[in-house]
């Protein structure tokens, strides 16, 4: 099992002194329950699992243990090294102080409803099968598969009337209660303290007041991930009301793609993110995207 590798390689790296933990997942309270955690020692390390539901993205945790002393070992799956890298690219996260295991992923189980076989909805439509950065890899690696395309549920959206576009969003807004899991998961989102935190404005309170103040944090905070947002689908898949987020984040995805050509943060650590490389002479001004309507989400 990839899961006695995992636990084999990095017992040999915490014995030989090249690291001195490991991020990965171990069991919560439930056999669907697994969940982020931190191995010290080579008994922490018998209680590392690794299974369909290992769905949490670990670079985001890397933020905090990279200040740290000495090398950190992680497990990343494809799609979480991409956020990884857009995260090393933003110097929030030392390349140098990280071992990367790339291990296989065949997508993880959804959980709302005790569905517990069903795909999460970013698995569907992921076709990140090979790892963009790593140090070695464990297990064996999936080949390119089909997927469908996931620009579909924003292209519906687009179609809508602005009416039923509104009506759309305001159910889907108006279930937030503003515990701020979306923000707290997301790669992207490394404030040291953000707006939205700020006291002296009323927006730092949990639950919102108005159907405005939630549209205005949620529309906020895609504004601000916009170009470099990965589409890690972590957003979507932590929020307890169970909002669209990712729609938000996949409509400025595929906005940037039309205006400045297709780009994926975090495939490629040299190159310049498209909305921090503006050239006023050749790219097109955003307002034209606006024509026809087809900017509104």
């Amino acid at each position: 099992m990839i899961q006695d590798l995992m636990i084999e390689r990095a017992k040999q790296l915490l014995l030989s002194g090249e690291i001195t933990c490991a991020a990965g997942w171990k069991r919560g309270d439930f056999i669907t329950d697994s969940q982020p955690a931190i191995f010290e020692s080579l008994q922490e390390l018998e209680n590392l699992v690794y299974d369909k539901y290992c769905a949490a993205n670990l670079s985001k945790y890397l933020v905090g243990l990279n200040l740290k002393e000495g090398k950190i070992l992680v497990f990343l799956k494809p799609c979480d090294s991409y956020s990884f890298n857009q995260l090393v690219k933003e110097n929030l996260i030392k390349r140098e102080s990280v071992y990367i295991i790339g291990i296989g992923c065949e997508g993880n189980i959804r959980l709302e409803e005790m569905q517990g076989t069903e795909l999460l909805e970013r698995c569907l439509v992921c076709t990140k099968t090979e790892h963009v950065v790593y140090d070695e890899l464990v297990g064996e690696q999936l080949n390119a598969r089909e997927a469908r395309s996931r620009f579909e549920g924003v292209l519906e959206l687009e179609q809508m009337s602005s009416g039923n576009r509104y009506g759309f969003w305001h159910e889907q807004l108006s279930r937030c209660i503003r515990c701020n899991a979306c923000r707290n998961v997301c790669p992207s989102c490394n404030c040291r303290k953000c707006v939205f935190d700020n006291n002296k404005y009323d927006t730092g309170q949990k639950a919102s007041v108005s159907t405005f103040e939630d549209q205005m944090f949620h529309i906020i905070r895609a504004y601000h991930v916009a170009g470099r947002c990965t589409d890690c689908g972590e957003c979507s898949r932590v929020c307890p009301q169970l909002i669209e987020l990712h729609l938000l984040n996949r409509k400025f995805i595929k906005d940037i793609n039309t205006l400045y050509g297709p780009y994926q943060a975090g495939e490629d650590i040299s190159a310049q993110g498209p909305l921090t490389d503006f050239n006023a002479k050749t790219d097109p001004e955003p307002g034209i995207i606006h024509q026809g309507g087809q900017a509104d989400v």
